[in-house]
């Protein structure tokens, strides 16, 4: 049995593996310009965050139903389950899909069929929390949320993805203020790519409660210091970071020194299917890479229930500590 963890950091359209992209393809008359799945799978390899984007998009022409975002995040749900997820927020970017003339409202309720029997069908509790593509405008972001609103009883919070590089996060005030009025939580991409200041800002600006990435955030002393501080999670994505070229080798990652630091991190797959892992595949990878003993890995699954939006059910919280408490590794 693995040990059990919670994922903060992940994004549906990522989990979209080779062979289920040809079966939608199949499935909804769409020609992808991959001979096969080996041929596809040999394009997952990336120079950098926007090489990996492009596919990432050109791949989501194969999600058109809500039968198609149910099998892919039922997909997804029985992967972590099988690696120890216990409790996964996931992301999903309704811009990309009404772009492609696929509504909210079928994202949404093809997620959600899937998600409300994930407890029942995978052991797996679940949160959504819906992104905003910060190489849009904030006015599309604004739209975004707008359409959302009828869904908002099954939408935990709000984030922000893609592009990272010349996106700052004030760009988004607005929207982000309109989004917390309704109570949306908030979390941010910051410092993937783009400098500490924006994970800086992200906090003072955005008003978000955790950062997605925020490695960078190690070259400003006094930074780390405040998210120290603060016990501002962090929501790390190791593989990703080598795959995408933010660190050249998963034994150069700074994860061992961010604990170290004192900060309040957590390992996740962000997107497993191109990436190379799922976050039981992580978990395994930094410990053999980074040299994370037991405990330390203990750290890392506590925290990832402690850095969760489980507010609203302390108890349950509780009990899936006192699960990694009382985790034997083997």
């Amino acid at each position: 049995m693995p040990l059990p963890k919670a994922e903060l950091h992940l994004h549906i359209e990522g989990t979209l593996e080779p062979e289920l992209a040809f079966a939608l393809a199949a499935r909804n008359g769409v020609t992808l310009p991959y001979a096969d799945t080996e041929a596809l799978r040999k394009a997952y390899l990336f120079d950098d965050l926007q090489s990996f984007l492009n596919l990432y998009y050109e791949l989501m022409a194969v999600l058109r139903t809500e039968q198609d975002f149910e099998d892919l995040t039922n997909a997804y749900l029985a992967r972590a389950a099988a690696q120890g997820v216990r409790h996964a927020e996931i992301f999903f970017d309704p811009q990309a899909h009404i772009a492609r003339g696929v509504g909210m409202g079928t994202v949404v309720e093809g997620l959600s069929r899937a998600l409300a029997r994930s407890e029942e069908t995978h052991g797996v509790s679940t949160q959504l929390i819906m992104c905003f593509l910060r190489d849009e405008s904030a006015e599309s972001a604004m739209d975004t949320l707008e359409a959302a609103k009828p869904y908002l009883d099954r939408i935990v919070g709000i984030g922000l993805d893609s592009a990272e590089v010349g996106h700052p996060p004030v760009k988004f005030r607005e929207v982000y203020e309109a989004a917390a009025a309704l109570g949306l939580r908030r979390v941010a991409h910051a410092g993937e790519e783009g400098p500490p200041s924006y994970i800086t800002e992200a906090l003072d600006v955005l008003g978000v409660e955790r950062i997605d990435h925020g490695l960078r955030c190690m070259e400003d002393d006094a930074l780390v210091e405040r998210l120290v501080r603060e016990r501002v999670p962090l929501t790390l994505c190791p593989l990703s970071n080598v795959r995408l070229r933010a660190v050249d080798m998963l034994e150069d990652h700074p994860l061992v020194a961010m604990m170290d630091a004192g900060l309040l991190c957590t390992v996740n797959s962000d997107d497993p299917a191109y990436f190379g892992g799922y976050v039981g595949d992580t978990f395994h990878a930094v410990r053999e890479a980074l040299g994370v003993d037991q405990e330390r890995l203990r750290e890392l699954a506590r925290n990832s229930f402690e850095a969760s939006f489980l507010e609203h059910d302390e108890e349950r919280r509780a009990r899936y500590i006192a699960e990694v408490a009382a985790y034997e590794f083997e």
